[in-house]
Order: C-alpha cells, then structure tokens, then sequence
C-alpha cells in the first residue's frame, strides 16, 4: 500500500481537490484507494455522497488506536473509494498526540491494519503547521504538495512546508526517513505573464535538489473543478474532452498525467481510464 499526504502549511492551495480527484481517478482505474481527511474543517469528508457512513472517523482512527474497518470506514458512491471520516470538529487530536508518547509516530504504527485492503491511502492535512501534518508525513512515502504560482505562496512553501521537512530529518536516527516531497502547481492561469515566471523560478530552484521536485503536471485553474465538487463527481468524469478555444489538456488529461507522474508502476491502468465509457 503506497502511503501520500497531501500537504502545505498554506490554506486555499487546492489541497482538497487534489486529493479527491485524485482518489477518484484511481478508484476509476480499479485501485482499491482509502481517504483519510485529518482536517478539522472536513472538506473532504463531504465532497462525495456516501453509501456507508461509519459510526467513527478519523478521531477514533488516531485517538483510540481503533482500526476495525466497520466502524471507522465509510464507504463513498464512488466504486472502489473508502474514507475515514473527519470528526475533530474541536482540535482534540491535537492536543492529545502533543502529549502522547507516540504521538508523532502514532498513524505510522497503524498502517499495518489497512495494508491486505487498499493499494494508496491518501491523507487530506490542514493548511497549517500542526503535530497532525507532522503525524501524517512521517506516516507516508510520498508527501504532495500543491502550490498556487504566486509569490506570497511561493515564499509560504519555503517558511511553512520546507522547514517543516527540515525539522523532521532528526527522526532520520530512529530509523523513519521524511517522505519526499513533490511540488504541484495549481490553479495555474497560463497567461499570466507573473505566473509563468513564478513557475519557471520554481523549477530552477529545485533543478538539483535530491529529495524535492517540481511536478511536470499543473493543475490550470478550471471551472471543471468547481462543477465537479459541486456534483460530488471526480472532476474527470465531466470534462473528459479538451475544448476548441482551450489549447490545455482536459480535466481527465491532466488527472491521468498527474497519477502516471505519482505512480508509474500504475500507468497502465490509469491510461485506460474513460477509454470505454461516456462521461458519467
């Protein structure tokens, strides 16, 4: 089971959509795909109708340690798309991994129990620095991290998301090494002059970093996204098609780039999704 946070210490990055279309690409392409939304503010754990809804969520999940899947996983309209509740409404987890001995490390020791079901588990975090991002990083493989081509964005990622990487490296001596880091570009308007070089400083800023890097697939600011949330729909199932006046790539164009980039040993899958059905 392949582990990714979807993280920034920076609301309104596009956190939430990533993860849920996301998941639903994957689910799409027959991947078993688990989501656990660890914000308090629990945008994701509302985007998709739900065939099952759980008596628990995440707060039993990390408080409790409890991991029996019939009481903590709610199952969404979306085939193969499962998802841990957020139900922390008051922050208390925050608190109590603060003072927990294994606080940090806490979720990573759960993993074992969803491994046999799931092939990714993908974490929806808050948009702030918190011992739950820190909990969810050290917990994964792989960390994602959208980010809108602005400066003030730009100079949040160095402040907020870089040093928290940095801080974790001393878990390197217990033997837990940070996930690294892949940078996505989000809600990007291409003709935006500022944009383009906002994009292009990134790219050389990582060029020769070891253990971040900048995503070849961006995310275009699209109205497919709001209309696909407002439907509770994977926003590749409504815009499987690139239009006349647009010369980017259609929504399901650049989910399926996206996942291919993420996850290449499941490229074949992925690249069958919408091949043989009509827009749903």
């Amino acid at each position: 089971m392949r582990v990714v946070s979807v993280v920034s210490t920076k609301g309104g990055v596009g956190k939430t959509t990533v993860a849920a279309n996301l998941g639903g690409l994957l689910s799409d392409a027959g991947l078993r795909v688990l989501l656990l939304d660890l914000d308090s503010q629990p945008t994701l754990s509302s985007y998709y109708a739900l065939s099952h809804e759980a008596i628990a969520g995440a707060y039993e999940c990390i408080a409790l340690n409890l991991t029996d899947t019939a009481q903590i996983i709610s199952t969404t309209t979306v085939v193969g798309l499962d998802l841990i509740l957020s139900n922390d409404d008051q922050a208390r987890l925050s608190t109590l991994l603060l003072h927990a001995p294994d606080g940090r490390l806490r979720l990573r020791n759960l993993m074992d129990a969803f491994r046999p079901s799931y092939d990714l588990l993908l974490i929806d975090t808050q948009g702030a620095r918190s011992v739950l991002l820190e909990m969810a990083l050290l917990a994964s493989d792989l960390a994602l991290s959208p980010i809108t081509p602005e400066m003030l964005a730009a100079r949040e990622l160095r402040r907020g998301t870089l040093k928290l990487f940095s801080e974790l490296e001393p878990f390197r001596h217990l033997g837990i090494t940070p996930p690294p880091l892949r940078l996505l570009l989000s809600q990007v308007n291409a003709i935006r002059v500022d944009t383009r070089m906002i994009i292009l400083s990134l790219r050389e800023t990582f060029a020769g970093a070891t253990n971040i890097s900048v995503l070849e697939t961006v995310v275009p600011d699209r109205v497919a996204h709001l209309n696909a949330a407002s439907l509770g729909l994977p926003v590749h199932r409504i815009e499987t098609r690139r239009s006349r006046e647009r010369r980017s790539p259609s929504a399901l164009e650049t989910m399926q780039a996206l996942a291919i980039e993420l996850f290449p040993e499941w490229r074949e899958a992925i690249s069958m999704v919408g091949k043989c059905s009509e827009v749903q």
